[in-house]
């Protein structure tokens, strides 16, 4: 049973080592552009017209930074099995395995939150704009 045991192990170390590189890549990604962009998103332009590019450019990126989160949290899904093992071996690939989790669960939670407050935003300036050009229809019509 312990030789299955270690066996088991050995191979998980090695599976690990194969995703690994999924991971890399995602945390690459994530270092290297990802934080750059979401940190551009959250100065939202003053003007209606400038905030709806600003939010088509964060659908794309969007798109693309999803698809990282995506294939990160599929290669997590391939590591569930490592809860019940304990060797000083799997112990370092989970520990490894945990940085790679949190960091991109951080990054998608804050994906989502500027998500979020773009959709938002756009709202609120397109609300604003309604009132307002309510406020000068009105001011018009007095005027006449």
């Amino acid at each position: 049973m312990l030789s299955n045991k270690r066996i088991q192990e050995l191979e998980l170390v090695m599976e690990f080592e194969k995703v690994e590189e999924c991971f890399k890549e995602v945390s690459t990604w994530i270092e290297n552009v990802g934080r750059k962009r979401l940190k551009e998103t959250i100065n939202l332009d003053d003007s209606l017209e400038m905030l709806l590019q600003a939010q088509k450019q964060f659908r794309e990126f969007d798109l693309v930074a999803s698809e990282y989160c995506k294939r990160g949290q599929e290669a997590l899904k391939k590591m569930d099995r490592w809860e019940d093992f304990s060797s000083v071996d799997v112990h370092s690939c989970r520990v490894k395995l945990q940085t790679y989790k949190d960091q991109l669960e951080e990054f998608c939670t804050q994906l989502d939150e500027n998500r979020h407050l773009i959709c938002e935003t756009v709202r609120l300036y397109e609300f604003f704009d309604k009132v307002r050009q309510g406020i000068c229809c009105t001011e018009e019509h007095i005027k006449s």
